[in-house]
Formats: C-alpha cells, structure tokens, sequence
C-alpha cells in the first residue's frame, strides 16, 4: 500500500518574461484562457486527483493569485444587489475551505529544484505532486489523476512525458527508457535539455511530477545545472536505482502556455470546444 498523494506544489515565481508587457504587473499564472486563469485549471485538475492540499511557491508581485482564491466582498456585494446569481456562484466557485491553500515565498529565482525545496517544511515527509501551471494539458481524467492511479500501482517517482521531435530534446528533460507496460516506461536515466544528438531518447519530461519527499534531501544539496540553477532533473536523477521511478506516456494534449503560440493554440483549442464560441471560432479561422 503507497502512501496516498494528497499534497501538490505549484511553483509560481516565475517572471513570466515571454508574455512582457502584459506580465510586468499581471503574473504569467493569471493569464487567462477562455474566463480561467492559468492557475485555476492547475487547481482544479489537482482536486480531481483528489489532491486537498495546494501549496503554492510565490514570488514578489504574485499577490494577485491569492486574491484570486479569497473572497471578492465588495464584487459579491454587487452582484448580490444586482441581482445577477449566475455570476456570483462563478466568482464564488474556487472558494476552498479555510487552510487547504499554502503560500511560500522563493526569495531568489535559482530554478524549479529551488522552488520545490522552498515547500520543503510543509511537504513535511510526504509524497506530493508537482504541476507546472503554464504547462495546460486538456485530458478526460486530467493528467494528475491519471499519474495518481499508476502511482497507486507502482510507487515511487512518476514523471509525465510526451514523445518530442529530437531537434526539440533541448528544450526539456529526457528520460533513458526501460521496461515499458502499456503507457507506463521505467526510467533509467535522466538528463536535462540534452544535445539532441545526445539525447537519450525524444520522451520528454513535462509539467506534472510525483515525487517521494526524499528528493528534498537531494535538492538541499543546491547542485547547479542546466541555465546556472538548481535542476529539479538533476536530484530526480540521483534517486534512480533507490526508488520505483516510472514515465507516464500520458492521454491528452499539451499546451506551452509559457509561450505565446501556446497560450493562443490553447486559447482557440478550447474555445472551439464551447457550445458558446466554436461555430463563431470556426467562422473566424474561415475568414482568414
């Protein structure tokens, strides 16, 4: 029996700087596609995974993502005079119960191993999931809840990943694949946005992690990687061999919303699948 994940990081210091201007005072995490923020999918793919605990690593001028989980009395306040019902239950509707979200502040930005080593205290021993909230994966089950049920099976270490063109292998961390059963790959290695002619294979890591609490003791060492910072790749490399350490070959859709084609591919995406929008989106990628 696996102790069961309940607990999730979102590491969302970043500076966001591909989106700038916008993203001078908005975090790249609030960007929204359709009418929900980067960060509310994240949330909400966690809570179906069934996941109650949300610890988010911030930075300076996040406080925005904050507010965006609490109550908005004086909008509530008007919508109830108005009248308007509808509105006020979708402003209302990531309300969670008192203490389920944390908040730590990363002081410097030394990469993603350095944000998930910032949640080390409230982690505090137990196995948890990672989401990178600007990777947007559409799936039916999302794709948390699709690593918790191998997780279930297997244990140990589960990354997500997607088969990537080789020219594109610098761009992420690749696994050394083992066994594979089904959609399910052991990894036996791990390196971070390899030479494409060195890359180990093209399944690449992307935003969705399972980790055991020992890769804290491996972050705490602060090796420096890939782009000068802390790699979370790297300590996940050193716990191959000492425990289970599985790929998921996940179902669904990716979206590099870190990028502006990304943002707009998952924008027109998940609009054309609105009942609302997608025979005006269709009208409008006719006309041009």
């Amino acid at each position: 029996m696996h102790k069961p994940i309940k607990k999730i990081v979102l590491p969302v210091a970043g500076l966001g700087t591909r989106f700038l201007p916008a993203t001078k005072a908005i975090p790249k995490e609030m960007l929204p596609v359709l009418d929900r923020p980067l960060i509310q999918y994240a949330v909400e793919e966690a809570l179906e995974a069934g996941i109650d605990e949300i610890i988010m690593v911030t930075g300076r001028n996040k406080q925005v993502m904050e507010d965006h989980f609490d109550h908005a009395y004086e909008l509530e306040k008007i919508l109830q005079e108005k009248g308007k019902d509808e509105a006020l239950e979708i402003s209302r509707s990531m309300l969670l119960e008192e203490g389920r979200i944390t908040y730590v502040r990363q002081m410097r930005p030394r990469g993603l191993g350095h944000a998930i080593w910032c949640a080390r205290a409230f982690v505090n021993g137990s196995p948890f999931a990672v989401a990178l909230p600007d990777d947007l994966i559409k799936g039916k089950p999302g794709v948390l809840k699709q690593m918790v049920e191998a997780y279930n099976e297997v244990g140990g270490n589960i990354v997500a990943t997607m088969n990537v063109p080789r020219e594109d292998t610098s761009k992420y961390g690749v696994i050394t694949p083992g066994t594979k059963t089904k959609n399910l790959i052991e990894v036996t290695g791990l390196v971070e946005k390899p030479h494409p002619e060195d890359a180990p294979s093209t399944e690449a890591v992307v935003g969705r992690y399972i980790l055991q609490p020992e890769v804290m003791d491996k972050l705490a060492e602060k090796q420096i990687g890939a782009g000068g910072e802390i790699q979370l790749t790297d300590a996940l490399e050193k716990l191959i061999g000492e425990q289970p350490f599985h790929a998921l070959n996940f179902e669904g859709r990716r979206f590099d919303c870190g990028s502006k084609i990304g943002w707009l591919m998952a924008n027109l995406s998940f609009a054309a699948e609105d009942p609302h929008l997608a025979s005006r989106i269709k009208e409008l990628i006719t006309f041009q």
